[in-house]
């Protein structure tokens, strides 16, 4: 059985100074299941996750979801429930020397009778040899692992981990309820603000809960700001201005968020849908997306979904990153956004893009297929002796400009026909032409 420590009046004192110098995001995490503003979904009375820690019967998880929304409180929580020994690392300042140690001292505190949550902070940081070493503890039960992260476990954390693991995501917190988290810290003497007496209009913490996109850590930390600017303990808006002038929405330039958005653009020029497609170049730009990104998946866009149906967006685009280049920003944004706009507006296919995947197809099947013998080099007498060039007919010397009867393909592929021009923008004019001439080579064949 784990003894207990019973502090004393000094120890009772240094904890209080330390607690009041805790920034007020820290002192105000849920210490209660009730406690939590948010996670309705996953947390709602009676849920399979709720109904587990109320119980105290616990399984290692990973925690998934946007800064702010929670992964550490919960875990804590979890802890209190669980009536076990909680402590925490961070993947981004722990090595390999440490999580040892402290799984040493988790097993310690099993054989005598204590159960201990790991709580690992950004476990995506941790290589592999670093999560393996997690895997025995949480098979023999020395252990309750709960990992958080932002990233997509599926592709940050090793399989072995996972399949011990149980995933459980978090939402984004409305603002709604990040307004009920201010309120709370307002009025909450022990923890909170409350001693200070802050006058804070309704409207004031809707601006505040806005600003922190979605995080409640945000939240509280320009609120603490806020009253620390209120000398008359008045919050009005010439504080929040100053306050929430530099207000930044949340972007991971290499995450999940960074890999969303610019999914959601390229997805919604495939769809034509160009109010959208402006949306989240701006979205994109306001995060401090890298122009040059944005400019090569536009690029992209034009070439993989407009393709031949429009064959001025390749064109539109490399113009419009050029002026990029040259202006700079802010106004070199507006020329990509311009881009963005044409690509959405644009007939599209993707004709080619279908066409030289069935190229590259036959290409793996077929193998190093022999060039026709009509259609090689022949640049020295050795070569035109072997039949190099033998019998090639030179196209601007035939009747109408093409050798219909000239075989182009190798013979063990065969004749083929991957582009299929579909009835759209300049394709329309394109099938046409490669209907006639199809057709006349057939009838040469």
């Amino acid at each position: 059985m784990a003894k207990t420590h019973h502090p004393s009046p000094a120890d009772l004192l240094t904890s209080a100074a330390s607690a009041a110098l805790k920034p007020l995001a820290e002192r105000m995490r849920p210490q209660l299941l009730d406690d939590f503003v948010g996670q309705e979904r996953l947390l709602a009375a009676g849920s399979a996750l709720r109904l587990a820690i109320e119980s105290g019967h616990v399984h290692s998880m990973i925690l998934w979801g946007p800064p702010g929304c929670g992964k550490t409180s919960l875990a804590r929580v979890l802890a209190h429930y669980a009536k076990a020994h909680f402590v925490a690392l961070s993947a981004v300042l722990s090595n390999l020397a440490e999580v040892r140690s402290v799984l040493a001292e988790a097993v310690v505190r099993f054989d005598q009778g204590e159960r201990t949550v790991l709580f690992v902070d950004e476990v995506h940081r941790f290589n592999k040899a670093q999560q393996d070493a997690f895997l025995p503890p949480i098979e023999k039960g020395s252990i309750l692992f709960v990992g958080a992260t932002t990233e997509n476990p599926s592709f940050e954390l090793n399989s072995a981990l996972l399949s011990r693991c149980r995933v459980h995501v978090l939402d984004t917190v409305a603002a709604a309820d990040i307004v009920r988290a201010l309120e709370r810290a307002l009025v909450d003497r022990e923890r909170g603000l409350g001693t200070l007496v802050l006058t804070v209009d309704q409207t004031a913490l809707a601006q505040i809960a806005d600003a922190a996109d979605g995080d409640v850590r945000r939240a509280l930390t320009l609120l603490e700001i806020a009253a620390e600017l209120a000398s008359d303990g008045r919050i009005d808006d010439d504080i929040l201005l100053q306050v929430l002038a530099d207000r930044v929405r949340r972007f991971d330039k290499g995450g999940d968020a960074f890999y969303d958005q610019i999914s959601a653009l390229h997805k919604s020029v495939r769809n034509s849908h160009a109010d959208a497609a402006l949306y989240w170049i701006a979205r994109m730009f306001d995060g401090g997306c890298d122009p040059a990104y944005l400019a090569r998946r536009l690029l992209r866009m034009a070439v993989e979904d407009i393709g031949l149906a429009d064959p001025a967006a390749v064109e539109r685009v490399i113009a419009a990153w050029n002026a990029y280049d040259r202006m700079g920003s802010p106004e070199g944004d507006l020329a990509l956004a311009e881009a963005a706009l044409y690509l959405a507006m644009a007939p599209k296919s993707n004709a080619v893009y279908v066409a030289y995947q069935a190229a590259q197809a036959d290409v793996r099947q077929f193998g190093s297929a022999e060039v026709p013998l009509a259609l090689r080099n022949a640049p020295t007498r050795l070569q035109k002796q072997l039949g190099h060039g033998h019998g090639y007919q030179y196209d601007p010397d035939v009747a109408g400009g093409i050798a219909f009867d000239q075989h182009c393909f190798p013979d063990a592929v065969g004749e083929r026909q991957y582009y299929q021009p579909l009835a759209t923008g300049v394709e329309i004019r394109i099938r046409q032409r490669l209907d006639e001439i199809r057709q006349q080579r057939e009838a040469k064949r």
